[in-house]
């Protein structure tokens, strides 16, 4: 009788995939919440944009930074769960998933937590903007909800590291 069950390296790529697809969907929507923030003062006519706030071009450039790399891993992911092979193999492909994932994990929080400071402070000065601030936390909180995903996804490159001993 032939066993069935997928091996333990399957199901992790698996795995990796789904959190890879994850941290996509989330900082896509986070880009496209983030990307048409804005606001107009009744009183003045002023219009006030995203762009227009340091702390959430920072979080808009931690996204895009994310998206990229998760793109990338996602094609990269997938190849591997197709056809049983790495696109990067050896020791250097482990390491460049390993710290790309720690590196892109840590900017996702830092711009998370860049948006939420700059809403926090800003809603405190004006309660009248809660439209923008609202669509910006919200930004920031798919933001940090990609950050989970990548920091899990980070765990498990780390279990592919090779095993070195330091005799």
């Amino acid at each position: 009788m032939v066993d069935s069950t997928p091996s333990t390296s399957t199901v992790s790529r698996t795995l990796l995939l789904l959190l890879r697809v994850l941290t996509f969907v989330f900082l896509l929507i986070a880009l496209i919440l983030i990307a048409v923030d804005k606001f107009t003062d009744e009183d003045t006519g002023d219009k006030t944009k995203f762009n227009d706030v340091y702390a959430y071009r920072y979080m808009l450039s931690t996204i895009v930074l994310g998206f990229a790399y998760t793109l990338l891993q996602m094609a990269f992911s997938i190849f591997t769960v197709v056809s049983g092979n790495r696109v990067l193999s050896g020791d250097g492909g482990y390491l460049f998933d390993f710290f790309g994932d720690k590196i892109i994990s840590y900017l996702l929080l830092s711009g998370s937590a860049a948006g939420f400071g700059f809403s926090v402070d800003f809603h405190r000065l004006d309660n009248s903007i809660n439209s923008f601030v609202g669509k910006a936390n919200a930004s920031a909180s798919l933001l940090l909800i990609g950050f989970l995903f990548t920091a899990i996804a980070s765990t498990f490159t780390s279990f592919a590291l090779p095993k070195k001993s330091n005799t």
